[in-house]
């Protein structure tokens, strides 16, 4: 008897269009529920808050598609209510600017921001074909010689929500941490997908940057490794298929650390990169 077809969701109808969702309350405002299912023990995922702005402003402005987007993570996102105030600061033929923040009510029951981002948006479809790079896809081994969290002991409850909606095959030659022996080098490099099968979109590309395990543990530290700023460049629309995502840093000093992240599609183009500071907790 043969198997039944895997049913895969489609972008506009998937878990993650459905966690990122925002609904207008007014010219500029939008109500949005933080999802549980994108944390790691209980801090939300800074890539998915991202794209939870991201889908805003994609409303705000007149063109569709982030270009750029600069975030600064001021004070820990929670799963649950949330609002986004969105600023349209300037709109021209190829570019419109926006502002957004997402704010909470903290314990006190007094309003917080959480996150504040500068954005430019426009029309991925309408650049020129042209590319003249230097750049490479990074080498990765196939998909079947690579390893995921399902591989590994099994993650103590709630402690990695995020990772049941993601497909990630890490590179075994970045895995070292995981052995209790690692290599020194901070780099990091994964296929990457949504669990359900989802392709990739510009909004989608703003959580790949920022959902493989943190650089540092290959240097050799461990916990969690806040964002304190983000920047992502959208280069062009992902064709279907996985992506392949490489992160590296190069320098921790003083606490912090710099994750430099590309990102490529199965048509071996670089779809979006990112530079994001984060601390790191020593000792």
């Amino acid at each position: 008897m043969p198997e039944a077809a895997t049913v895969r969701a489609v972008i506009g109808d998937s878990e993650f269009d459905r966690d990122t969702a925002v609904t207008l309350r007014e010219p500029g405002v939008y109500d949005t529920d933080l999802s549980a299912g994108w944390t790691i023990i209980s801090a939300v995922n800074g890539g998915y808050l991202l794209a939870v702005l991201g889908r805003a402003l994609a409303d705000a402005l007149p063109h569709a598609d982030p270009f750029t987007i600069s975030a600064h993570y001021l004070t820990a996102s929670q799963p649950g209510p949330a609002v986004v105030r969105t600023n349209v600061v300037r709109t021209g033929r190829t570019l419109s600017t926006g502002q957004a923040s997402l704010f909470q009510y903290d314990d006190q029951g007094r309003e917080a921001e959480r996150i504040r981002v500068l954005a430019s948006y426009g029309d991925l479809d309408s650049l020129p074909e042209d590319v003249r790079t230097t750049a490479e896809p990074p080498a990765f081994p196939p998909m079947d010689q690579c390893f995921g969290p399902e591989d590994g002991p099994a993650p103590v409850d709630g402690s990695s929500a995020i990772a049941d909606r993601l497909m990630l095959k890490l590179d075994p030659s970045t895995l070292g941490w995981a052995l209790g022996a690692p290599s020194g080098k901070g780099e990091m490099r994964a296929w990457f997908g949504l669990a359900d099968g989802r392709d990739a979109d510009p909004l989608s590309l703003l959580l790949a940057v920022d959902a493989l395990p943190p650089t540092a543990f290959e240097i050799g530290l461990s916990g969690w490794v806040p964002t304190v700023e983000l920047t992502v460049h959208v280069r062009c629309r992902p064709a279907p298929g996985p992506l392949r995502v490489s992160i590296t840093t190069r320098n921790l000093a003083g606490g912090f650390l710099e994750e430099d992240a590309e990102v490529w599609d199965s048509a071996d183009r670089l779809v979006a990169q990112s530079r994001q500071l984060a601390r790191a907790r020593l000792g």
